[in-house]
């Protein structure tokens, strides 16, 4: 059973358009044996509100910029948001190794197959991670347990996919970028996740911006879905920046891009 508990809030305020500075607060969620620690932002008022569990990309993470300019677009909309830091990345960086860095080296010490082996190997550990965010939300008094949606980076998008086919009761996923990196090396990977969006009946919402290392992998898993007759979206939007690092991180670059289209679909799927 995951335990929650709620810590300090954390140091560096947040700035909203039009409104004063604020901080999240920082919150304590049980993975097993691991101590996390992830950024909550809350609407003003009593709730309960629909809320949102998010997953970065695998590294640190410890980059404040991108949840700060996530958490008050989601409090805008009236959603509770979880930026919840995974072992061995940002405020968890105490527990554990970062799922980069060890895929990293894997790969220097045994190659291109050993690291997509465990590639697969920590997408279903740390999903017990997001399992204990999604525990942790479902928690909270402030929050409607029936109403809860995910949205992930990167190796965090695929862990949004893996969680929609864990979690039936979720409303909703939005998807950045999963596997745009590792899409066209890794059969496994492609595998699993084809697998995984087969087996959930989640609404699903795949984002690229045109410049990510490929547009393969949402627009594959969106056409896995709707051959399936499941509810899927798909839009690739405008390249953004320069290099494909970049339109990787159109998930926070492009905030003012996905913005109306992301909080149409959630809205859709979590208000009453």
């Amino acid at each position: 059973m995951f335990m929650v508990a709620v810590a300090l809030a954390w140091a560096i305020p947040i700035q909203t358009k039009g409104q004063p500075a604020e901080a999240p607060e920082t919150v304590v969620v049980r993975s097993g044996a691991l101590t996390l620690r992830g950024l909550l932002w809350r609407p003003s008022g009593r709730g309960p509100f629909p809320a949102v569990l998010f997953s970065h990309g695998s590294g640190p993470a410890a980059y404040p910029q991108k949840p700060a300019t996530l958490g008050p677009a989601f409090v805008r909309h009236g959603y509770v948001f979880l930026y919840l830091f995974r072992r061995g990345a940002g405020l968890s960086a105490d527990q554990g190794t970062n799922s980069e860095e060890l895929m990293s080296q894997a790969l220097k010490e045994k190659g291109q197959e050993a690291r997509d082996d465990l590639q697969l190997q920590l997408l279903e550990t740390e999903l017990g991670d997001v399992l204990g965010g999604f525990a942790f939300l479902r928690g909270r008094p402030e929050v409607d347990a029936h109403r809860i949606a995910a949205a992930g980076h990167s190796f965090g998008g695929s862990l949004t996919v893996l969680l929609a086919e864990r979690e039936p009761s979720l409303r909703a996923a939005i998807v950045f970028g999963a596997a745009a990196g590792s899409w066209k090396s890794s059969l496994k990977l492609r595998s699993r996740l084809l697998a995984a969006v087969g087996h959930t009946n989640v609404p699903t919402f795949f984002i690229h911006a045109g410049n990510d290392f490929s547009i393969t992998p949402g627009k594959e898993l969106a056409a896995e879905m709707a051959r399936l007759g499941k509810p899927n979206r798909i839009k690739i939007y405008p390249p953004i920046g320069q290099t494909a690092i970049d339109g990787h991180d159109f998930y926070y670059l492009g905030l003012s891009m996905w913005e109306p289209d992301v909080f149409a679909f959630l809205d859709e799927r979590t208000r009453p």
